[in-house]
């Protein structure tokens, strides 16, 4: 099997073009013949436009004829003159159409159990934007009343490396606050008094300075 980009319009093209048997384009395509004679028969792919393997430069014309004279053979892919290195995917994350409508939930999630998150890393994880990161927030996003928060790894967004990553990276920028230093030293922040006799005494004798000035007098 090649490593195809798009097999089932591979294969489509295939059918249409050339007389390899159904066996042969599916072990090139990666698909089963009953499913490429499926799309001779019309019923798979109908209308798919077909893509062209040898203008892609998987396979040779000299291959397909070869392979055509004898059913037996097996479709070998062309080997590329320079290997280009596979490169990230550079700006937002690509969510499938099927999952869009669970990113409003997804992030709700987020808001609610891990505050600490930056909205920038929010977008990140979600593919999705500040303002409807913010919409969410206020409660002003058009379908609010049918959010439901949901874990975004259950919903498939991301995936639980990338999200325990970004959430350990937002605990360590956290700046620690007074309460969980003194908690750290073992102290308790604003203690009380211990005893009555931290506290001023109230309750002294009122006539004790002047008893003591007709002494001195």
């Amino acid at each position: 099997m090649a490593d195809l980009l798009m097999p089932k319009a591979t294969a489509v093209w295939l059918v249409e073009n050339t007389a390899l048997s159904f066996e042969q384009i599916a072990a090139f395509c990666g698909l089963h013949a009953l499913e490429v004679q499926a799309i001779a028969d019309g019923e798979v792919a109908t209308g798919m436009q077909g893509l062209d393997p040898v203008a892609n430069g998987q396979i040779t014309w000299d291959e397909i004829e070869r392979c055509s004279k004898n059913p037996a053979l097996r479709l070998e892919a062309a080997q590329r003159a320079i290997e280009v290195p596979a490169q990230k995917r550079k700006g937002p994350k690509y969510t499938p159409i099927s999952k869009r409508q669970d990113k409003p939930d997804a992030i709700a999630y987020l808001l609610r159990h891990h505050p600490e998150l930056s909205d920038a890393q929010i977008g990140k994880l979600l593919g999705t934007t500040k303002p409807t990161i913010q919409s969410i927030r206020d409660k002003s996003h058009w379908n609010s009343t049918n959010i439901r928060p949901q874990h975004p790894v259950q919903l498939g967004l991301t995936s639980m490396k990338d999200m325990n990553a970004a959430l350990l990276a937002a605990r360590a920028r956290r700046p620690v606050t007074t309460e969980e230093e003194g908690a750290d030293a073992g102290v308790a922040p604003d203690s009380a008094p211990d005893s009555a006799s931290d506290a001023p005494d109230t309750d002294a004798p009122t006539g004790f300075a002047d008893h003591s000035e007709r002494q001195d007098a």
